[in-house]
């Protein structure tokens, strides 16, 4: 893609962001879209959040599990930015009807870094050794494009289909919990909807951390000490509206509730 369609395009998801309105997928406008080119159409759509006076807080893993991929039919893991105006703390109302367009909740396990972690070669001991603590963690996922028509050329531009997120007040050192085999439960409006473990994203949420610290290091981005990290969600999406509340629990780490308005 050329530089004024790599803007346009970051800008167009910017307008579909702010006016809560789809668009068609970017995949079918721009045909010849490489990986390469939709992360710098996510890049062009960030550069219009911060100059809204949005900051960065931290960073997302995307499409980490099997049953998120086939739900999807997007194939390989993928990531995002998280700004301040995303984050809401465990038990707070959430505004999706206001700020989102079709939403999807994921229950996850978020890391916060107190330490940089630089890639290529980062392992699961620089991970753990780079952690503060881990905690329970709502995402509500959202897509600017319609229907969730997406490739991963779509989800990756469109800031890896990231809307807001919400963490649980309980925290714990990675260090304490074996993060593979961790059960979660999701609760919707009462009733139990799904459950997972921490295998379900790559083998271990741990593992998506390498990932990203990895993959980032191949564009010359640190994980940077004080950064909240997202690590893919344990069970399926689920499609949340107005007035419904949820609640999820993870064994040895706690739970998180919210209440969506």
């Amino acid at each position: 893609m050329k530089n004024n369609e790599i803007e346009n395009a970051g800008r167009e998801l910017y307008r579909s962001m702010v006016e809560r309105k789809t668009i068609e997928p970017l995949s079918k406008t721009y045909p010849d879209m490489s990986i390469e080119d939709a992360y710098r159409v996510s890049l062009s759509m960030l550069d219009q959040r911060l100059l809204d006076g949005t900051s960065i807080i931290g960073k997302k893993i995307g499409v980490t599990s099997k049953s998120v991929q086939t739900m999807l039919g997007v194939y390989q893991p993928d990531f995002g930015y998280l700004t301040n105006d995303m984050a809401f703390n465990s038990g707070e109302e959430m505004p999706i009807k206001d700020k989102l367009i079709q939403p999807r909740a994921e229950g996850e396990i978020a890391f916060l870094l107190k330490k940089d972690i630089t890639g290529p070669g980062v392992t699961v001991a620089d991970v753990l050794a780079a952690t503060e603590c881990v905690m329970p963690c709502f995402e509500i996922v959202d897509s600017r494009i319609e229907n969730w028509e997406i490739t991963i050329y779509d989800t990756i531009a469109d800031n890896a289909s990231c809307g807001l997120f919400m963490l649980g007040d309980n925290v714990i050192s990675p260090r304490k919990i074996d993060l593979a085999t961790c059960g979660i439960v999701m609760e919707k409006n009462g009733n139990i909807i799904s459950t997972g473990a921490g295998a379900a994203a790559l083998g271990s949420p741990v593992n998506c951390v390498v990932w990203l610290a990895n993959t980032l290091g191949k564009y010359g981005i640190s994980l940077k000490a004080g950064e909240i990290i997202l690590s893919g969600s344990l069970v399926p999406l689920e499609k949340v509206q107005s007035g419904d509340s949820m609640r999820l629990s993870i064994g040895g780490i706690g739970s998180a509730s919210v209440r969506f308005i």
